[in-house]
This record gives structure tokens, sequence and C-alpha cells, in this order.
């Protein structure tokens, strides 16, 4: 027997022992007792009733960097690692409309590789305000995590693969050069900080 089943069971002789007082016994605080149970053991059976669904971290997205042909196989690279990995999706929208975080449609042709390798691996340095916008500034709630610590903790190989997929996605030449995609291995880590 499984869980949810016992817990089910549970619920079901709660249910017909509550039933059974209501029917039989005449005393009231017994009563209310019962009808509360009753109303518990009816909510626990819906909630038992509805699946459940196992909260898992996304998929670390792997990828070999000596099987990268061209630049718009690492801007999908990037977009993996932005939908996956890296959350980005969590808060920030592309063209779709307001977010919790600003939309990032277009981002790459109006803000350049420097400045967005800065914004994801120091994001409250500098502050772009609201690109474009009429009125008021927006105030988003949320602010933007250092991508390159815990709990993202994402590489300098998959924070240029971002850069990458950022920059094709809003038209742009692909700026990042397929040569600064450091092979992994311990010479790698000597440079990770850098762009």
């Amino acid at each position: 027997m499984t869980e949810v089943q016992l817990l089910q069971t549970i619920g079901l002789s709660v249910l017909g022992l509550g039933g059974a007082i209501l029917l039989f016994v005449k005393a009231r605080f017994v009563r209310v007792v019962a009808f509360v149970s009753i109303v518990l053991g009816g909510f626990t059976l819906v909630a038992l009733s509805i699946p459940q669904m196992a909260s898992l971290p996304p998929a670390v997205e792997k990828f070999d960097v000596t099987s990268i042909q061209d630049k718009k196989e690492l801007a999908s690279i990037g977009q993996k690692i932005f939908f996956g990995k890296a959350q980005c999706a969590l808060c920030h929208t592309i063209g779709t409309g307001e977010g919790r975080c600003p939309d990032l449609k277009g981002v790459g042709a109006k803000l350049t590789r420097g400045f967005l390798y800065e914004s994801l691996t120091q994001p409250q340095a500098y502050i772009y305000k609201d690109y474009e916008h009429v009125g008021q500034p927006k105030f988003f709630p949320a602010k933007m995590p250092y991508i390159n610590k815990k709990p993202i903790a994402l590489s300098n190989n998959e924070i240029l693969a971002v850069i990458a997929f950022l920059q094709n996605m809003s038209g742009e030449e692909v700026t990042i050069e397929l040569s600064e995609i450091e092979a992994p291995g311990p010479a790698s880590t000597a440079r990770k900080g850098e762009l």
C-alpha cells in the first residue's frame, strides 16, 4: 500500500466514523467533533485526489565546447541555458509583455556586450533605467541575482552563451567568438572571471 493510498484509507475511515457518530450519538459536543472531522476528512480526500508533481531543479545543460560549429549553435545553447539552468524566464519576458522584471526583447541590440556581461555578473552595479520608456520609470520588485555565483552559478562559458542568445534573438550579429569559449579543465578556471 502506497503512502497516498494509506492516507486515503485514513480519510475514508474518518468520514465513516464521523458519519456514524452523527447518526447514533446524541451528545452535542461529540456531534460537533464528528462534523469537524467529516469536513477535514473531506478536504483531505480532495487534496489527495490532486495529482502531485515532483519539484525538481532544472536540468543542468552540459555542452561540449569542441562540438560547437558556429555562433548560431552557441546562441541555441544559450537559449537552453536561459530557459533552463539560469532560470531567467522566471522573471524576464521576451516580447510578451509585463513581467516581474524588464522585458528583454531587443536587449541584445540596445546594450553592448560588455554591458550585458556586467548586468549578468554584477547586476546591482548599474541599473539601466527602462530604455525608451515614456512617463514614470517602472518599479520592478525583484532584484536580479548574481548568476555567476550560487545558487545559479553559471560558468563563464554559459554566460557567454546567454549573451550570444540575447544578441541573436535581437537580430544582431553575435559578437562572442568561438575561440573565447574555454575548454573545460584546470586552465579554464584561471580565466573564469574574464570576458
